[in-house]
């Protein structure tokens, strides 16, 4: 654990020392005064729209955030051959895909408590307050997205040389699932033949992220959700996330890293 948690802390100093988050927060952050300056601001319906488009942008940087970050990390270390080093440390491969994992996520995680906390200062001063219940279980499940689509991107890393390829075919799958991903199990039901049940086979095979968007319970203040559903979704965020990253593992052990 000890060589885990050395390894997320060189990644969290790296990542500390790029740009990418402060530039998507500022971005951010002044869109949404932008958006918040609005006159109109008080109308239920006009806030309720505005608050849509401020968590569409903070979905959307860290959904950028997540992937590109992880994205780089294995290959990094290859091509700057800082790997070979690492491994003969020693530190085994699961340790390093582990610390990786783990220093990729927490930075996401404070990103996410920047975002969120900027949001609901800004929505709070326009509104009056905010639902507590709704805006944690909102950061929270959204973290644990986070948690899958960075396991993803990891092992997207060991199946494809270029970064920018393994960045921008995550991001088209991690968006068609948020989009149609829930809807395929009606399709598959109108086909028939093979390919009702290959659609079928990916509604069951793929990890659902829609479970984890709450932003409707946040744009409409509505109470929170019941805390055994946010359980269950856990454990399922838990279980593909443990998977992903089984498979990187082992797509790791049979990588040749050669210099």
């Amino acid at each position: 654990m000890n060589k885990v948690l050395a390894v997320a802390f060189v990644v969290i100093k790296e990542l500390y020392r790029r740009k990418d988050f402060y530039v998507l927060f500022i971005l951010t952050a002044l869109l949404t005064l932008a958006l918040g300056g609005i006159n109109i601001f008080g109308e239920d319906r006009v806030v309720r729209h505005l608050k849509e488009v401020c968590l569409l942008l903070i979905w959307i940087s860290m959904l950028a955030m997540a992937v590109l970050t992880a994205a780089r990390q294995i290959p990094a270390e290859i091509e700057q051959r800082t790997i070979f080093p690492l491994l003969a440390k020693p530190i085994s491969r699961a340790e390093l895909l582990a610390g990786k994992f783990l220093g990729c996520w927490l930075v996401c995680g404070f990103a996410l408590l920047v975002f969120y906390s900027f949001f609901g200062a800004i929505s709070a001063s326009r509104e009056g307050g905010i639902v507590l219940g709704g805006y944690l279980q909102a950061v929270w499940l959204h973290w644990m997205l986070l948690a899958i689509i960075l396991a993803m991107t990891l092992l997207g890393s060991l199946l494809f040389a270029a970064p920018s390829s393994n960045a921008t075919i995550v991001l088209i799958v991690t968006v068609g699932i948020l989009l149609v991903g829930q809807h395929l199990n009606k399709v598959a039901a109108q086909m028939v033949g093979i390919t009702g049940w290959l659609t079928s086979a990916v509604y069951y095979v793929i990890p659902h992220l829609e479970f984890y968007d709450l932003r409707t319970v946040v744009v409409h203040d509505w109470p929170a959700r019941d805390w055994l559903a946010v359980f269950l979704a856990t454990l399922y965020a838990a279980v593909y996330t443990g998977l992903f990253l089984l498979a990187a593992w082992w797509m790791f052990r049979r990588k040749v890293v050669t210099q």
